[in-house]
């Protein structure tokens, strides 16, 4: 349980970083490439199986990171720009609707359990992370829509991906190596997209760019380091602890805009909080 509240922790902390960025003008796509090289030099660093760089691609596990990688690098850069033109709630609200991909999968791919409980307290979940998440106001940017689709498909698509391969692949001792090579694999996609932008617009890499990525790489290698963790505990199965997990971050972070960037708090975010502990507490017990 204590790698499941951490990621949370870790998680929301990605969100509100992404807003700050908006707020101080951060080149996102300079400091999540820093990023994933702080991330990755942090996966390497503490990994338990020493594994020399050359031989990474030996590993059964190496063609998923490839693909995880990819989708990393790409949907980072949609969370980040969601997060600046919707705001953390309805980030949040694309993101972490995208648990009902997993936990499909999970049903289908692990035969793991469907009560009447557990779907119950899924689609309160569901509806809770709208409720609590939804703005009364309605943006007057032209679309802004296409982002939070894309966040909802990639993160479902990542989290059923990773799954997949820890299951199939990961041993617990991998796992720092693992999300290590994640990130550098994710670093190295967005080092080839900053060249050919650099090549076409000439940019300075800024210190606060710089800056920006390292606070951003460390709450990222820890969030996907717990996650896994949590993961591999036989306690919950995938569709319930994807559940917890992402509607935990939904409420987390509906709090922390509330508190942090006086984002307004309705009749609907208030029932939507009370749903969500109560989706929670269906699921955890079904």
């Amino acid at each position: 349980m204590i790698f499941l509240i951490l990621s949370v922790l870790f998680s929301t902390g990605l969100f509100v970083i992404f807003k700050y960025f908006g707020i101080y003008k951060i080149d996102v796509l300079k400091a999540i490439v820093v990023n994933y090289i702080v991330a990755f030099s942090m996966g390497f660093l503490l990994a338990d199986r020493k594994i020399p760089i050359s031989e990474i691609y030996l590993e059964p596990w190496f063609p998923g990171s490839l693909v995880l990688g990819a989708l990393f690098i790409a949907i980072f850069f949609v969370m980040a720009m969601t997060a600046q033109k919707n705001g953390v709630s309805v980030t949040s609200i694309a993101g972490k609707m995208s648990v009902v991909i997993p936990v499909f999968f999970g049903i289908i791919l692990y035969n793991e359990s469907v009560t009447f409980l557990k779907i119950t307290g899924i689609i309160i979940a569901l509806i809770a992370v709208y409720l609590s998440s939804v703005k009364a106001e309605k943006s007057n940017k032209n679309g802004t829509l296409l982002f939070p689709i894309l966040l909802f498909l990639g993160s479902g698509a990542i989290d059923t991906i990773l799954k997949y391969i820890q299951v199939t692949h990961v041993a617990e001792q991998d796992i720092s190596i693992f999300s290590g090579s994640l990130f550098g694999i994710a670093a190295i996609f967005g080092i080839v997209i900053l060249v050919f932008k650099t090549l076409k617009k000439r940019t300075s890499f800024d210190v606060k760019n710089i800056i920006a990525g390292i606070v951003l790489g460390v709450p990222n290698y820890f969030s996907i380091i717990f996650l896994i963790k949590a993961l591999q505990n036989n306690r919950f199965e995938s569709s319930t602890l994807f559940t917890i997990n992402n509607v935990a971050i939904v409420i987390v972070s509906t709090l922390v805009g509330l508190l942090l960037f006086k984002e307004k708090f309705s009749i609907k975010n208030k029932i939507g909080v009370v749903l969500a502990i109560l989706g929670i507490i269906l699921v955890t017990i079904a």
